[in-house]
């Protein structure tokens, strides 16, 4: 868990490798982009001229107005296509490793295996994981107060 949250900090600045950076389109004008199912059907077009055996069902479209851009992160797999907004270029074709990472991380990796529809398992994982780390904490800070505050303590009486 410390492993991934590392790299999920790094993501954003990671050139590309871990989360593919976010390109800058020609228009922020929302007026001058084509329409969305347009844009989605030119990026499910696009997914399947770079890899015919890769699944074109989209999982999320992330809309960035102030950077003119349409990314499109598709289900089963970790590619996602950043097209212009008014342009319909494709800017970026990319691996989002941060997808993985972040599954790892929070255990809804299992969840997936499993097909689970309730997220049992990411809830139990992140559940146990995080009063575990409030209980290391804890613990850590009285193994080092509680030694001082003894001391002192026989300082006093004696």
């Amino acid at each position: 868990m410390a492993i991934t949250g590392i790299l999920l900090g790094w993501k954003k600045n990671s050139y590309d490798y871990i989360l593919p950076n976010n390109r800058q389109g020609t228009s922020t004008d929302l007026k001058n982009w084509l329409p969305l199912d347009s844009l989605e059907n030119i990026a499910k077009q696009s997914l399947t001229d770079f890899s015919a055996e890769l699944e074109t069902t989209i999982s999320r479209i992330d809309i960035k107005p102030d950077q003119g851009i349409v990314k499109f992160i598709f289900e089963n797999h970790y590619w996602g296509i950043q097209l212009d907004g008014a342009s319909a270029e494709v800017m970026h074709i990319g691996k989002r490793r941060s997808d993985l990472l972040e599954q790892l991380h929070d255990g809804s990796f299992l969840d997936q295996f499993f097909d689970t529809k309730f997220s049992f398992f990411k809830l139990f994982f992140t559940s146990i994981m995080g009063f575990s780390l409030i209980l290391f904490g804890l613990s850590g800070f009285w193994i080092w107060y509680g030694p001082q505050k003894m001391r002192k303590l026989n300082k006093r009486n004696t």
